[in-house]
């Protein structure tokens, strides 16, 4: 599982995706001179503005999805998906029968991102049209597409399409429809997906039992079990992941075979599926298993090693607690601060002991490790404590470790958070408000309006949103509540600028709806002319087969990135803009899962930070494979300056956040990426 040499079986999909991708990229430079070019542009600029401002457009996604470059088309159904409006449905069902694979696709695509059920027989169709042997890209986002709607329609179309396959010979419709299934939840036929596990083919295998496991279906156990010992990595991949105690117990299987079948894991060539494999020993939370897992806390690998750590910390018992002491004064950020939370795991004495001793460090990144140990001993003195530390990044910290520890209705707790919604760091009101909205009382209206107020002039928006948060609480409590809010906030305050402001009153006070007009069209502060800008700069050499990369040059060495306008533009656009800044340069990565992604992009190096702006979401039909890079979010349309790379591929991942790159570089890049720790610098990001 590395950025070189990529198994077929798992990347089979995308090689066909990327081939439709390619077959419609050469156009802007077809065209037969500038004005042509121009034109284009413009037609480009004014799908972009529809999209970013959520405006469903019908003038310019009909000339989008008319244009004579395919390329154009693909990107007039893009934004027909991102505007979200069911009005484009009837606009992209005739592109499902566009002359160039690539626009069918998105078509398909965009009719997934819409989830209108109307679109389920024709997408049912696509997928029929053609033969095993031509099945391509379109066909196999039609699969998606119809997994994205769901109900019971898009539950018996995927049911239709596993019935009809073979484990034998599946095909790559098949494939699909086993990886898509989990999107079904409870719709999903998991008997369909169990007789795939035993299939020929490792790519069919891996991708029955990838939904089961999502699923957590009872009946996916045994198989799960069964795939532990499989030839193929990727399999081993997905069946150590899959695998948990409580799935075990649904299932009303013994454990002494998996748990045996885990441990010989930990001795696997492949650094990710000793990843797994600790994480699902883990969950056994059986003090004998230790004694398997000490070893690997001096592995090779960054990530196994932490991980190790983690789960010796839930294992507990004298055999864990003895093998992290010694790390408690390791060197490398990530592996002493794992080591610290985990002894307070196994030990709250001792993990007290050893947070105390970092808890006055003048690096503000050990007091608030202090803070997250003192959370996971249930120190609530200590934490309490920490409320006065003069970085406010340890504060949130201590202060969203008591959220977890000490009940809603405590009343000096209570007492705390109210005077903390007066704190200067916007992250520690944010925690606040989200601490009163747990007690609910008329009593803190007034409270949360000032801080309200107070956050306006926040460099970015989450105590405004713990604030509206919290008064739709209140409001939810009684009538009377909804009209003291009503009163003393919605129609005291003026029409909210920030959209994602509007869009949490609208759905938390509904008097917020009258009081501040419709959440939609969003104003984005930028003209036609920046979309234009943006469409010549970047998305106009995409569509013409050039894409931009960066370098990112890290502690560890340096990753290159190829970054796509052609998926997400806007996103690229800022990030380079961001990059010129020099925005990101001296950063760390903040946060780190093995196996999963590293983050970075914070200024702050807490997790809370940001550029100032939101990015509207362009999600697109790039799959989440090893080294893809993805805008981090806090819920819809909240992408700034936070990205992430991850370490491997991650299904659950795709057509949820916005792709706007990948890490290219064969091995190199890929012994970069699995060295990275959390707390490691990034020197710098360039062109």
């Amino acid at each position: 599982m590395t950025c070189s040499n990529p198994r077929q079986t798992r990347f089979v999909f995308n090689l066909v995706l990327l081939a439709a991708l390619v077959a419609v990229r050469p156009v802007l430079g077809q065209q037969p001179g500038a004005a042509a070019d121009e034109t284009t542009v413009g037609v480009l600029a004014g799908l972009l503005a529809a999209a970013d401002a959520r405006r469903f457009d019908v003038v310019a996604l009909r000339e989008g999805l008319s244009h004579a470059n395919p390329a154009v088309r693909r990107q007039g159904a893009l934004a027909a998906g991102r505007i979200g409006d069911p009005a484009a449905v009837d606009l992209l069902l005739p592109v499902l029968n566009d002359s160039v694979p690539g626009a069918q696709a998105a078509a398909a695509f965009a009719l997934g991102l819409l989830k209108d059920a109307r679109a389920i027989p024709l997408l049912l169709d696509k997928v029929r049209a053609v033969s095993s042997s031509e099945q391509g890209a379109p066909q196999l986002e039609g699969v998606t597409a119809i997994a994205k709607i769901g109900g019971d329609d898009g539950a018996r179309a995927l049911s239709d399409i596993l019935a009809a396959g073979s484990p034998g010979a599946a095909t790559l419709v098949v494939n699909a429809a086993l990886l898509e299934s989990w999107r079904l939840g409870a719709r999903a036929s998991v008997t369909d997906l169990v007789r795939f596990t035993d299939a020929v083919d490792a790519a069919t295998r891996w991708r029955a039992l990838y939904s089961l496991a999502r699923l957590r279906a009872a009946s996916g156990a045994a198989p799960l079990i069964r795939a532990l010992s499989d030839p193929d990595p990727q399999t081993r991949t997905v069946a150590a992941r899959g695998l948990s105690k409580a799935l075990l117990d649904s299932a009303r299987l013994d454990p002494r075979e998996a748990s045996a079948a885990l441990r010989r894991l930990l001795a696997d060539g492949d650094a990710h599926i000793r990843i797994n494999a600790l994480r699902a020993l883990a969950s056994f939370r059986d003090s004998t298993l230790a004694g398997a897992v000490v070893p690997l806390v001096a592995d090779r690998d960054i990530g196994v090693a932490v991980q190790a750590e983690t789960t010796l910390g839930v294992l507990r018992g004298a055999a864990a607690l003895a093998a992290l002491r010694p790390r408690l004064t390791n060197s490398v950020f990530a592996l002493k601060r794992q080591a610290i939370i985990a002894v307070a795991q196994a030990d709250s004495g001792a993990g007290v002991a050893a947070a105390v001793a970092v808890s006055n460090d003048a690096d503000w990144r050990w007091r608030s490790v202090a803070a997250e140990t003192f959370g996971a001993a249930r120190a609530r003195d200590r934490l309490e404590g920490q409320l006065a530390d003069p970085d406010g990044r340890v504060v949130a910290q201590a202060l969203q470790a008591l959220l977890r520890i000490v009940p809603a209705d405590d009343p000096p707790l209570l007492g705390r958070a109210r005077a903390l919604l007066m704190h200067a760091d916007p992250a520690v009101r944010s925690v606040a408000a989200d601490l009163l909205a747990r007690h609910r009382t008329a009593d803190d209206i007034d409270l949360l309006v000032a801080a309200y107020a107070r956050a306006e002039r926040d460099p970015f928006n989450d105590a405004r949103l713990s604030a509206v948060s919290a008064l739709g609480t209140i409001a939810a409590l009684s009538a009377a509540g909804r009209q003291l809010v009503a009163t003393r906030f919605v129609s005291m305050t003026a029409r909210p600028d920030d959209y994602l402001v509007r869009r949490l009153a609208a759905d938390t006070l509904r008097d917020t709806r009258d009081a501040w007009g419709p959440v939609l069209p969003i104003t984005t502060g930028r003209t036609l002319a920046d979309y234009r800008d943006v469409a010549r700069r970047w998305l106009g050499p995409a569509l013409a087969g050039t894409n931009p990369h960066v370098l990112l040059e890290t502690d560890r060495g340096t990753l290159d990135i190829e970054l796509l306008p052609a998926e997400a533009p806007l996103t690229v656009a800022a990030f380079i803009d961001l990059i010129n800044r020099r925005y990101f340069d001296g950063t760390r990565w903040h946060r780190v899962v093995p196996n999963f992604v590293v983050q970075d992009g914070d200024p702050r190096g807490d997790g809370w930070g940001g550029p100032g702006f939101a990015i509207r979401d362009e999600i697109n039909p790039v799959r989440y494979e090893t080294g893809t890079v993805g805008m981090a979010l806090s819920g819809p349309n909240t992408g700034g300056s936070q990205y992430f790379i991850t370490h491997s591929a991650q299904p659950h991942l795709d057509g949820i956040y916005t792709i706007f790159g990948r890490v290219v570089g064969g091995g190199p890049s890929a012994a970069v990426l699995n060295a990275i720790g959390m707390g490691d610098r990034i020197r710098s990001i360039h062109r």
